[in-house]
């Protein structure tokens, strides 16, 4: 892993909304919690935790937004319960010191809020956990490369309720991304840090 630098863990959505019944439920979320609440848990004040806040109307929304939020209708604020947009409750404990970012888009990039906070902790390195692999995950890890962070996935700590775009897109960023990003498991990261 060689050294690791100023690093801070982002983990993606890990919401209430995907974990339980709703439209958007993940299965595997339930897979991966364990190592995200190892690494959350040995290391709160370097976690971050995005959430992804549906608008109350899609109307509030730019351009297609809308269009996903009208086919999408029962995920907005007016109709979800407000509750199910909390970080999966085995994490809430962890806020604070954890933190967490709120994001409208898949990525969390998009209005530069994260980006100056991080470089104004002189953060190098991102470690990427949460879901989903192929949408929001995807989104901020691609974003993170763009932004010229290292970025390390730890690959048994990131889920998508799709297996085969979900071992695509594992594919192509350690195809395509190999020189930015390292895919590691949890426990082989933990054991790194020393």
């Amino acid at each position: 892993m060689g050294e690791i630098g100023e690093w801070r863990h982002l983990c993606v959505d890990m919401q209430r909304m995907f974990a339980e019944d709703t439209p958007w439920h993940v299965p595997w979320m339930a897979r991966i919690s364990p190592q995200i609440e190892e690494l959350a848990g040995r290391h709160p004040s370097r976690t971050i935790f995005t959430r992804f806040v549906p608008p109350q109307h899609a109307d509030a929304m730019p351009g297609k937004w809308r269009d996903y939020y009208r086919k999408w209708w029962m995920m907005t604020g007016e109709h979800l319960p407000r509750d199910l947009v909390e970080l999966a409750s085995s994490l809430t404990l962890l806020v604070p010191p954890a933190r967490y970012f709120d994001k409208c888009t898949y990525s969390p990039w998009i209005d530069g809020r994260l980006h100056t906070t991080l470089q104004s902790e002189r953060v190098d390195t991102l470690v990427v956990t949460g879901g989903e692999t192929d949408v929001c995950v995807l989104a901020t890890t691609l974003g993170a490369i763009d932004l010229g962070y290292r970025v390390i996935m730890l690959k048994d700590a990131v889920c998508s309720s799709a297996d085969d775009t979900y071992d695509a897109s594992l594919e192509l960023l350690h195809d395509r991304f190999s020189v930015q990003l390292e895919l590691m498991e949890t426990e082989e990261f933990l054991s790194g840090l020393g």
